[in-house]
């Protein structure tokens, strides 16, 4: 198991193999985060999460939010949900992350975890709604959180810590062969939110 910390240098790959993931560091000011994370707190539509898991429905303490360039529909975990049209600071934020990974994104999963105890199973994004191989930048703020990645057929493991203001990406075959999650964790206490930008491909 490997601690990456990174600075900066987004041209490194964090995974050994079999996928693309590179860490970009904080690419916000610590003040300009803050008040990005307020204005997300109070400006995005946030629900609590849903997921239909051998035919029950399962209610999450984890609250999320589904924008984007028009009302596109996303279905994961057996649940459709439609998005809400841009808010100024989705747009802004992505217009920061298109100019900074040089790929371009129509839509956008936001995650809101109250604290620590809340986080993210073993998965994939890998839903045929998405652009296969396609990059997703996760934009994260508030509390620093680990990150873990997890090879399907090795069950190697890759954690890192993703700061307040810190921009990720994935792509490639990163989805095919690997598997991630936000773990748990009792010693946090403030909200953490993520922001993951990807293209959604309608089917005509």
């Amino acid at each position: 198991m490997k601690l990456f910390e990174f600075e900066s240098d987004h041209t490194k790959n964090c995974l050994p193999k079999d996928g693309t993931v590179n860490y970009y560091g904080k690419i916000l000011s610590h003040t300009d985060s803050d008040i990005i994370l307020e204005q997300l707190l109070e400006t995005i539509a946030w629900k609590n999460d849903e997921a239909i898991i051998f035919g029950k429905r399962i209610i999450t303490k984890r609250k999320v939010a589904w924008y984007g360039e028009k009302p596109f529909s996303y279905t994961y975990s057996n649940i459709t949900k439609h998005a809400l049209i841009w808010t100024k600071e989705l747009k802004f934020l992505k217009n920061l992350v298109e100019q900074k990974t040089g790929e371009t994104y129509n839509s956008c999963l936001l995650n809101l975890y109250h604290n620590g105890t809340e986080g993210m199973a073993w998965h994939s994004d890998g839903e045929k709604d998405l652009k296969p191989n396609g990059a997703i930048a996760s934009l994260s703020f508030g509390a620093e959180r680990k990150f873990a990645f997890k090879h399907k057929d090795t069950q190697e493991k890759i954690h890192l810590l993703l700061e307040h203001g810190s921009l990720l990406v994935m792509k490639g075959e990163t989805q095919t062969h690997w598997l991630h999650r936000l773990p748990p964790t009792k010693k946090i206490h403030s909200p953490r939110i993520n922001l993951t930008f990807r293209t959604i491909i309608e089917n005509t």
